[in-house]
């Protein structure tokens, strides 16, 4: 695989997506350690789409801790069901939030981030952790962002 990513400059949001698909999955094919995976998918996400923050958060002593991410420093330690990064760990269900400041506990790490998805990585239905990706603007994500996220992040090769 090479080093570089490519994604058509002028394609859409969904062009982009599938575009990157293929791409993790020949990434990821070529290393089994988790954490330079999630360093390498959260660079390319940020690196594509452009996104005001991206990261990981993993599973640890029953607290969600920061991993692999992109962006301005970021909160250590979520517990189970607080935030939306909780809130996607307690439902094992993608959190799709337009407006974060509407959302009840929300979780402020940075002030600028205004609207926030985060998807579950799961492992024979336990979470393993959560890809959390934030944007200065609202509503800046959709069903299409849910559906391809859930998609790239299934990629993710996970191990016992």
């Amino acid at each position: 695989m090479s080093e570089n990513i490519v994604v058509p400059s002028h394609s859409g949001k969904t062009e982009k997506y599938e575009a990157l698909a293929p791409q993790l999955e020949a990434l990821f094919s070529g290393e089994t350690d988790l954490i330079a995976n999630l360093a390498n998918m959260a660079a390319i996400l940020k690196e594509v789409f452009g996104f005001f923050w991206v990261g990981f958060y993993l599973v640890k002593n029953e607290q969600l801790v920061l991993g692999p991410f992109q962006g301005p420093l970021a909160c250590t330690r979520i517990g189970y069901g607080k935030g939306v990064c909780g809130k996607a760990w307690e439902t094992k269900q993608t959190q799709l939030i337009p407006d974060v400041e509407a959302f009840p506990g929300h979780i402020a790490c940075s002030a600028a981030s205004r609207s926030e998805i985060v998807v579950p990585l799961l492992k024979s239905g336990k979470v393993m952790g959560v890809l959390d990706i934030d944007s200065d603007k609202l509503a800046d994500f959709d069903q299409i962002d849910q559906t391809q996220l859930e998609k790239l992040v299934s990629l993710i090769p996970v191990e016992d």
